[in-house]
């Protein structure tokens, strides 16, 4: 008999799908950094690392939360509040692999950085807009359900791409 935690994770290796609010938090994160650093920064590292390092501040935060939130809610020990919350918030930092990995392939096949930034970011609402009418689907949606999941995800990306153009 297979092991369905063991089966999910080789269907879904970064728990990007399984990760629900942590990936689309770390897809926004990441977006929101690659539209107000992608002008700013002086190189693709810069803003590579602007993206990584915020992406782990608001990991931790929400790590810390998770924690604090079972120990308090469900009175769990702070070894197993802690463990829960890995597993919880995780998907908050591999939502940065996707982005990150075209921001930084884009780069190597010769675009500039203001145009790998804005790749980048149409890559995380590309995201979003798969991951919200595969949640649709999963929901139990009909098809234009599922379409209009998509859009609010499509929206919510679209939304951070005009503050991008807002900002510079």
């Amino acid at each position: 008999m297979t092991d369905p935690v063991t089966e999910d994770t080789r269907r879904d290796p970064l728990g990007l799908v399984a990760g629900g609010e942590g990936t689309i938090t770390g897809t926004v994160v990441c977006a929101a950094v690659i539209s107000y650093a992608g002008n700013k920064s002086d190189s693709v590292w810069d803003l590579t690392l602007a993206i990584l390092g915020t992406v782990a501040v608001y990991w931790l935060a929400h790590l810390h939360a998770v924690t604090i939130g079972s120990a308090l809610t469900h009175r769990h020990h702070p070894l197993a509040a802690i463990r829960h919350a890995l597993v919880e918030t995780w998907p908050i930092v591999t939502a940065s692999v996707l982005p990150v990995g075209a921001l930084l392939l884009s780069t190597l096949l010769g675009a500039d950085l203001r145009t790998a930034a804005w790749i980048a970011l149409v890559t995380t609402i590309v995201l979003l807009t798969g991951y919200s009418y595969v949640a649709g689907m999963r929901g139990g949606l009909d098809r234009w359900g599922c379409i209009a999941a998509a859009a609010a995800g499509a929206a919510l990306g679209v939304l951070v791409a005009l503050l991008k153009v807002g900002l510079h």
